[in-house]
């Protein structure tokens, strides 16, 4: 019996452990070839770790690389915290302050989020052409922001919806104001919220291509995506350095999903007992 009731367990691990080296196994040929030298790279070799130690292609990567990698940096940060704290405030007062119309707003607010990139590409550098922001960097973050809108609104209303309308009874009878409330009271309840906001909308900025390309043609200000897909030359590739750039890429986002995957957690659980 005790043996029976072991076995299903195990297999439950060897499971688990088969999925992760499926899931683990792209990163680990990534960072092997991005560490070997440009002749060391061939498919006979492809799973086996560097002869020698050294920086590869890693070296190459960030020098190329690096003044587009800070440059996504400084665009996916304002941007996800604007986005986040607008659509904060747009969940507040959907889901508190309902107002006459405010359902059909909602839902017109949230088909943003089901509009094709391509469909608005032409009026958008249009627009942005109008107001001089065309090809500048607050020009990509401002799309973004207005992109990220829909899906933050949608987050923080689902979440606001599950704290109590007794806080907001309570602050309204103790004299303080909407603003006040929604900043001493409901804003910092909401670091799940913002945990999974976070990690979307970084990720979505982070990864775009085709608004970059679209809207900063100029390489001094282009995100770091785009000088990742230029590594690749028109007749030879570098595979130690393109995968050294892809892995260096993909390293910010790893680790905020990491650090905020407490937060992240958290929302998913209340998201699953409510009601």
């Amino acid at each position: 019996m005790t043996i029976l009731r072991v076995w299903p367990n195990a297999i439950r691990y060897i499971v688990l452990i088969l999925i992760a080296l499926l899931i683990l196994m792209p990163i680990y040929v990534l960072l092997m070839t991005g560490l070997k030298t440009s002749q060391a790279v061939s498919l006979s070799n492809l799973w086996l770790p560097p002869t020698t130690f050294s920086k590869g292609g890693f070296g190459e990567a960030w020098e190329k690389l690096g003044s587009s990698f800070i440059n996504s940096v400084i665009l996916v940060i304002p941007a996800t915290i604007l986005a986040s704290l607008i659509g904060a405030v747009n969940g507040f007062i959907f889901s508190k302050k309902k107002f006459r119309g405010s359902e059909v707003l909602f839902i017109l607010i949230l088909f943003g989020m089901f509009i094709p990139y391509q469909v608005v590409l032409i009026p958008m550098v249009q627009t942005l052409q109008i107001t001089g922001l065309y090809g500048t960097r607050v020009g990509l973050l401002f799309v973004h922001v207005i992109y990220s809108l829909p899906l933050s609104t949608l987050i923080f209303r689902n979440f606001f919806g599950q704290v109590p309308n007794e806080l907001l009874e309570a602050a309204s009878i103790d004299g303080a104001g909407l603003m006040k409330t929604f900043s001493r009271i409901f804003l910092p309840l909401s670091l799940p919220a913002f945990a999974v906001s976070s990690i979307i909308i970084s990720s979505n900025v982070w990864n775009d291509f085709l608004f970059s390309v679209t809207i900063v043609p100029n390489p001094k200000v282009q995100p770091v995506v785009l000088a990742l897909n230029n590594l690749a030359g028109n007749f030879s590739i570098d595979w130690n350095v393109v995968m050294a750039g892809a892995a260096l890429t993909a390293l910010p986002m790893g680790i905020v999903a990491i650090a905020l995957s407490k937060y992240f957690s958290q929302a998913v659980m209340a998201g699953s007992v409510k009601g």
